[in-house]
């Protein structure tokens, strides 16, 4: 079964806001098995709209991200995130 990777790309704008969801988002991660190979760090824009938040997360499946996605754990931590912040999340399966 192949890995799979949830890949964020966020602009905040209420840093409060985005610290709570950040805080629940985490325990949530810790429960549903993510991996966080990238949160925040340095980056440059190559192609497209910039962001200066980006975040990647591997799971052991495509499944599992899902799961994690709509957990309510996450959906709890993710009405945090909407008010103070924008950005695109898409989930891509590994080869």
């Amino acid at each position: 079964m192949s890995k799979a990777y949830l890949i964020a790309h966020i602009t905040i704008h209420d840093s409060a806001a985005y610290q709570e969801y950040a805080a629940q988002a985490t325990v949530a991660q810790q429960k549903y098995g993510a991996h966080v190979l990238a949160r925040g760090g340095r980056s440059i824009q190559l192609e497209g709209d910039h962001r200066p938040r980006n975040v990647i997360l591997e799971f052991e499946s495509y499944d599992a991200a899902l799961k994690y996605y709509h957990s309510p754990e996450y959906q709890a931590a993710r009405a945090h995130r909407k008010d103070g912040s924008e950005g695109e999340f898409l989930i891509v399966e590994g080869v």
